[in-house]
């Protein structure tokens, strides 16, 4: 069996895994995308490992998105606004109907094509659509009332941009939702991760990060303070992109979130999702020998349609 094989059927198995669902009262996580921004295959990508998604559009992985849905209140949310919004949106759709569920928000962590470029989607050459709260902190929130064409979804009321600030919380009925400052690469906007709190447990989501050592806060404190963590896990390794000087590229490796991490006990580093790979990284293949050791160490890698419930 190919690797793409052995994914396919992975990830098909978890349609019938419900960590909970629409029909449960308790609000929960939906995983619906899970790449790095370029998604896989990537723009320009032929070789080897790329020319399977080509091939067979079944393989092919949407960037890092979440679903957020709450069955008592008949809301869902989206954190992040992809490239691959529309089927993303789909996908939602079919999990949480409009006919019920209202789409009361998104939530945005950056400025990079693979968290906002999707917005496109709701102005007016596509759905149209009206008034949709969209979740931004202040440069993020500037950045997109003066630059077209997120300029227009502003002015034609697409979208509402409602602001956050650094560890704020939001409150959405009986749901929290609690922006953090995270290092990155901060041309056009800063960059957040989120807290997402529900009736029960809570969530850490951290798609993109500079390395963990420049981080102020202690990554293994706070996954000890949340129930699920869904981090940065854009490389696997150093020298995963022959040719090219890793260090200029500061995602944390897998590897060192592990070296990290590692020294947490079993119950804790089963917290921990990776999310956010690039095409290049092994863990996309759930059956190569880095994925068996990730999920060996207590460590779970993140697929499109797994629930997880708050």
């Amino acid at each position: 069996m190919s690797w793409f094989t052995f994914v396919s059927l992975f990830i098909a198995s978890f349609v019938f895994v419900k960590y909970a669902n629409a029909d449960d009262k308790a609000p929960y996580l939906y995983i619906l995308g899970i790449t790095q921004d370029a998604g896989y295959p990537q723009t320009g990508c032929y070789q080897k490992h790329c020319m399977p998604g080509w091939q067979n559009p079944l393989l092919r992985r949407g960037a890092v998105s979440l679903g957020l849905i709450d069955p008592q209140q008949n809301k869902k949310y989206m954190f992040e606004a992809t490239p691959n919004f529309p089927s993303q949106l789909y996908d939602l759709e079919v999990e949480a109907p409009s006919d019920r569920y209202e789409l009361a928000g998104i939530f945005l962590t950056h400025a990079h094509i693979g968290h906002y470029a999707g917005l496109m989607f709701l102005g007016h050459e596509a759905m149209g659509a009206s008034k949709v709260p969209v979740y931004a902190m202040p440069r993020m929130k500037k950045y997109l009332q003066t630059n077209g064409p997120w300029s227009q979804l502003v002015k034609y009321k697409n979208i509402i941009l409602s602001p956050l600030q650094d560890n704020k919380k939001v409150t959405l009925g009986r749901l929290e939702v609690t922006p953090l400052l995270v290092p990155h690469r901060d041309e056009f906007s800063e960059t957040v991760g989120y807290v997402i709190k529900g009736k029960k447990k809570s969530a850490l989501f951290i798609p993109d990060i500079n390395k963990w050592q420049e981080w102020q806060t202690d990554i293994r404190e706070l996954v000890k303070s949340v129930d699920y963590a869904l981090i940065d896990a854009a490389f696997y390794s150093d020298g995963e992109i022959p040719g090219r000087d890793m260090s200029k590229i500061p995602h944390p490796f897998v590897t060192e979130s592990m070296s990290l991490l590692d020294e947490l006990s079993e119950k804790q580093r089963k917290k921990v999702w990776f999310i956010h790979m690039n095409h290049t990284n092994p863990l996309l293949n759930l059956n190569s020998e880095e994925s068996k050791l990730v999920q060996a160490k207590g460590y779970n890698i993140a697929v499109e349609g797994i629930r997880l419930s708050l």
